[in-house]
C-alpha cells in the first residue's frame, strides 16, 4: 500500500540534518566525532532576550497570536530595516512565522505556479530546490564555483532569464560558501532584472550580520528594482536563536497578504514568547550580534589558514557566514586500500568514518566536487578536526 504524496516522494531528505543524524549516532556509539555539518551558532541565546521571553511569559503572552505576528514584533522588524538597512516597510508588509525557512517556502507557494522556472545561483542552500519542487516550479540552476568566487556574474543571470522565469533566489551572504555580493555586484544583477518587470527577487539575508567586510548590502537598495525584491530574515543566525523559530518576510503588500492567507491555514501565528523575545533582540543592542561576529571571524581565519594546509583542497576566503567550501575534486579517484573515493560524497564518508569529523557533501548544494565545513564550532575543535581531515586525507592515494 503506497499512500506517500507523489509531491512528498518526490522530495529529498535535508543532507545536513542526515549528516547531522548520522555523527550523533555514532556519539551515541562512543565515536569521537567532531561535528562540523550543522549550520548553528554554538553561542547562547544573550540574556537580555531570555529575559523578555520570561517577562512575556509572567504576563501571560499565552494566546494564538496574529497570523501575521504581534504587530509591536512587526513594527520592530520594520523599525530594524529602516535603520540598519534604510529600506522602509510598513508593518502590513511584514509577515513573522516559524523561521526564516517557513517563510521561504511560503513566498515560493504564494507566488510560483506549476511550470513557472526559479532562478537559483548555485552552490545554494539545500532547501531551495525542493521548496521550488513543493510550488510545483522549475529551478534553473546558474553555476559559480572557487574560481568565481561562487558568485553568479550579469552575463550568467541574463543568459537565464527565460519568458518563463519567475523568480530568482539570492543569498548573500551565502550558505553553503560564506560569499557575499558587493554594492556594486547586486547593481549589476538589479540592471538586467530591471528589464524584467514580472521576475521577483527573493533576497534571503539571514547571514547578514554576520560578515566580514563592514556593511552587508541588499539588492533592496536599488529603486529599479526595489518594488519586487522581497526579504527574508530572522532572528536565528544573529542572536543565536535557532531553537525559538522566529523569521519573517518583508515585500510588496500584495505578496504579503497572500503569505498571511496561506499561513493562516496551516501554521497560523509563531509562539508568543518566542515573538516577544525577538521584539527585544531588534529594539536592543547590537554589541551581543558584534561579540559573535568577532569570534566567527577568528574562527573564519583560523579554518581557512588550516585549510591551505590541506594538499588537495582549494579554498577561497569567505566574507560571511560560518561556513567553508572547499573544491575537493582532487580526491575523486583515489583510495586508502580498498576503499575508492569515487564522488565528493564518498570523500565525506570517508572523513566521517576515518577521520571522525561530520561535513557535508557539495552536492546536497548543487556542486558536487566540494563540500561544505561548519566553523560554528570552538576553536579547539577547529585545529582537531582539520588535523584530522590532513591525516586521513594524506592517506588517500
Amino acid at each position: 500500500m503506497n499512500q506517500i504524496s507523489q509531491r512528498i516522494a518526490a522530495l529529498s531528505p535535508s543532507a545536513t540534518l542526515a549528516m547531522s543524524q548520522k555523527s550523533a549516532e555514532l556519539k551515541a556509539a562512543g565515536v569521537d566525532v567532531i561535528n562540523m555539518s550543522v549550520g548553528e551558532p554554538d553561542f547562547d541565546t544573550p540574556d537580555f532576550i531570555k529575559e523578555a521571553a520570561k517577562k512575556a511569559i509572567d504576563d501571560n503572552f499565552s494566546r494564538y497570536t496574529p497570523v501575521a505576528g504581534y504587530l509591536s514584533l512587526r513594527k520592530a522588524i520594520a523599525g530594524k530595516l529602516l535603520r540598519e538597512n534604510h529600506i522602509e516597510f510598513a508593518p502590513e508588509q511584514i509577515v513573522v512565522g516559524n523561521g526564516a525557512k517557513q517563510e521561504l517556502c511560503n513566498v515560493l507557494l504564494a507566488t510560483i505556479n506549476p511550470g513557472d522556472e526559479v532562478i537559483i545561483p548555485v552552490p545554494a542552500w539545500v532547501s531551495y530546490v525542493e521548496m521550488v519542487k513543493l510550488a510545483e516550479g522549475v529551478t534553473v540552476e546558474v553555476y559559480a564555483g572557487v574560481e568565481q568566487d561562487f558568485k553568479i556574474t550579469p552575463e550568467q543571470l541574463e543568459k537565464a532569464i527565460t519568458p518563463k522565469t519567475r523568480m530568482i533566489m539570492l543569498n548573500s551572504p551565502s550558505n553553503p560558501t560564506g560569499s557575499i555580493y558587493s554594492h556594486d555586484e547586486l547593481k549589476a544583477l538589479a540592471d538586467v532584472l530591471a528589464k524584467y518587470p514580472d521576475i521577483i527577487i527573493l533576497a534571503d539575508e539571514i547571514y547578514e550580520h554576520i560578515n566580514f567586510v563592514g556593511e552587508v548590502h541588499s539588492i533592496s537598495e536599488f529603486e529599479n528594482v526595489r518594488d519586487r525584491v522581497v526579504i527574508i530574515n530572522g532572528v536565528s543566525k544573529a542572536y543565536a536563536m535557532t531553537g525559538w523559530r522566529i523569521g519573517y518576510m518583508a515585500g510588496p503588500l500584495p505578496i504579503a497578504k497572500a503569505v498571511t492567507k496561506l499561513q493562516g491555514q496551516y501554521t497560523s501565528g509563531a509562539s508568543s514568547i518566542a515573538q516577544k523575545a525577538a521584539e527585544a533582540a531588534y529594539e536592543g543592542s547590537l554589541d551581543c550580534v558584534e561579540e559573535m561576529r568577532k569570534a566567527f571571524e577568528r574562527r573564519r581565519n583560523l579554518i581557512v589558514s588550516l585549510a591551505k594546509e590541506i594538499p588537495g583542497w582549494t579554498v577561497n576566503e569567505p566574507q560571511g557566514a560560518f561556513y567553508l567550501f572547499p573544491e575537493v575534486k582532487s580526491f575523486i579517484g583515489k583510495r586508502d586500500g580498498d576503499r575508492v573515493i569515487n564522488t565528493s560524497g564518498d570523500y565525506v564518508m570517508y572523513l566521517l568514518e576515518v577521520a571522525h569529523v561530520a561535513c557535508v557533501d557539495g552536492a546536497a548544494f548543487c556542486a558536487p566536487g566540494y563540500m561544505r565545513l561548519s566553523y560554528a564550532t570552538s576553536d579547539d575543535n577547529i585545529r582537531e578536526a582539520m588535523r584530522r581531515i590532513k591525516e586521513a586525507s594524506e592517506r588517500l592515494k
